[in-house]
């Protein structure tokens, strides 16, 4: 599966070294088609996002630095990242290896999709089960998978739904639609719950009032400094 090819070969992660801080200043060299606010730069997306859940969540700060980083996978429309599509990179996410759901977005034109009519993946299961755990369920691939590999190869110390939040952000069909709700496990029920509250702040948190980067600047690289090593493999 062309989704398998990715993972194996971003899992690699032989593009480049740098810190989560660093990567957060090259994400501005990004423009997301998908993003309405494309004349604000990445970072101020991302500092809106963490500061917005800061002020409500002062004691959860994994949370104020996943939403700091959720969307540092976006590099992978860079030519160093492999220059990806758009198509490749950014919108919503889907299970493959079941039937696409009505609650994915353009849900029509997947009946062009070869899968569609497999029997093998053509039923609501697939070849998944009841409480597989999302763990299990092979997701189409996009800057949430990649910045998920990165975190998790690098070794990071955030939470199980820090981690839940950046791989499965852009799984609207999930986390608004309440699809493919028979994979969750106990544990992604939990995280589920994070991850709708981060949602509310991923969207909506957007303002005309820049944040001051090099003021929250030290906070966040304490919290990097908490929960990264210093110098990440991309």
């Amino acid at each position: 599966m062309q989704v398998q090819k990715m993972r194996e070969e971003y899992s690699k992660l032989n593009r480049m070294e740098m810190s989560i801080w660093e990567c957060c200043e090259l994400l501005n060299e990004v423009v997301d088609d998908s993003d309405p606010d494309l004349d604000e730069p990445q970072i101020q997306h991302l500092l809106q996002s963490a500061e917005a859940v800061r002020k409500d969540y002062p004691n959860e700060d994994w949370l104020h630095l996943t939403a700091l980083i959720h969307d540092l996978g976006k590099v992978l429309l860079l030519p160093k990242f492999g220059g990806l599509p758009q198509w490749a990179v950014v919108g919503d996410t889907f299970p493959l290896g079941c039937a696409f759901d009505e609650a994915n977005i353009h849900h029509k034109y997947f009946k062009e999709n070869p899968d569609y009519n497999n029997p093998s993946y053509n039923t609501k299961n697939g070849i998944y089960w009841d409480g597989c755990g999302l763990d299990n369920v092979t997701i189409s691939w996009g800057h949430d998978d990649y910045m998920y590999l990165v975190a998790k190869e690098n070794g990071t110390t955030l939470p199980s739904a820090g981690l839940f939040i950046i791989r499965y952000h852009s799984l609207y069909p999930l986390h608004t639609e309440e699809a493919y709700m028979q994979f969750l496990n106990d544990e992604d029920k939990e995280n589920l719950k994070w991850l709708r509250i981060f949602n509310k702040y991923d969207l909506y948190s957007k303002s005309k009032v820049a944040v001051d980067v090099e003021k929250v600047k030290p906070y966040y690289l304490s919290l990097i400094e908490k929960y990264f090593p210093a110098k990440l493999k991309w």
